[in-house]
């Protein structure tokens, strides 16, 4: 990692934030509806995952905000579609948890918890029928690891052994529940160590992250085969804007904002590649400065057609086929 993709990171991680506290912010106050999953805490992992796999198809998790802008997809088209205006970037149509931008490819958003695992392994078959060198990345969390889809896919991955990157975001925590209760480890890579090669690195450490994930895109696009890797994450809301979060401790949450992702990437920006104060402060008035916008751009975007209801619902006839 240079100082110029460090600053790039450090931009999208506080653009991140922003996004978020906006996002909580009009929720609140009505302009938002459904479900909200806020991804704050968990910048470093959902900002330095994709720009380490800059190509190949990405699915993720409906907590996707961050990683669908960190791919490329404009701030104004996230808000846009929160809001549920037509300038969204599903259209209006999908909300939070449903942001898909096949152009960047970008299939993120799955409400079902794990219901993208599989949807990816057919992606890497894909991808590998077809000779691309590039691969496939899954973002989920440890919760999502006690299905039994995910061990089929595991399965399967590794029996083709096809182009893809298991990345399990590890925050220790199914909605309300933890994972103490639910696993009979907290690392949940060993239930992928007899499929394949696994890795592990602090979520919580950007650089980390994307060192980690560069390292198996690279063995991915040798033909290692499938890779499972797993960052450790701490979020710092519920696991909802319906969850108060009441059942994690002051104590537990002030051990998991002490390692702050942004505050610690900043003294890494000063410390490593001698970032000036002026330069970061200019990183972050620009990253406010656009997320101003997004909100005004959403609030004053029109709302969809009735008639975009009964679009994209049937196949459209294929000629060609």
């Amino acid at each position: 990692m240079d100082k110029l993709i460090a600053k790039e990171i450090y931009y999208e991680m506080f653009l991140g934030r922003a996004f978020e506290y906006a996002a909580k912010e009009h929720y609140m106050q009505g302009d938002i509806s459904g479900f909200l999953h806020l991804d704050i805490g968990q910048e470093a992992l959902s900002v330095a995952s994709m720009k380490a796999f800059a190509k190949g198809d990405v699915f993720s998790t409906y907590r996707e905000h961050i990683m669908a802008i960190a791919r490329g997809i404009e701030p104004k088209q996230v808000m846009a579609e929160l809001f549920g205006k037509a300038a969204g970037v599903s259209g209006g149509k999908g909300g939070s948890m449903h942001l898909f931008e096949p152009s960047y490819f970008f299939y993120g958003g799955d409400a079902i918890v794990g219901g993208h695992i599989p949807n990816a392994v057919g992606c890497a078959y894909a991808r590998s029928y077809q000779g691309s060198e590039d691969g496939v990345m899954v973002v989920f969390g440890d919760g999502a690891t006690n299905g039994g889809a995910f061990f089929e896919s595991l399965n399967i991955a590794a029996t083709h052994k096809l182009p893809l990157l298991f990345l399990c975001e590890n925050n220790e925590y199914a909605i309300g529940t933890h994972i103490t209760r639910a696993a009979p480890f907290k690392e949940q890579a060993k239930k992928a160590e007899p499929y394949m090669l696994t890795m592990e690195c602090d979520g919580m450490d950007a650089e980390a992250v994307y060192k980690s994930v560069t390292k198996a895109r690279e063995l991915i696009e040798k033909g290692h085969g499938p890779i499972f890797l797993e960052a450790f994450t701490c979020r710092y809301e519920g696991h909802s804007m319906s969850d108060a979060n009441a059942y994690r401790s002051s104590l537990e949450m002030q051990h998991c904002k002490n390692k702050d992702p942004l505050t610690h990437f900043k003294e890494k920006l000063k410390d490593k590649w001698l970032c000036s104060d002026e330069e970061i402060t200019a990183l972050e008035q620009k990253a406010q400065s656009v997320i101003d916008e997004a909100v005004e751009f959403a609030k004053n975007a029109n709302e969809p057609d009735p008639d975009a209801l009964y679009e994209h619902v049937f196949v459209e006839e294929n000629n060609a086929i």
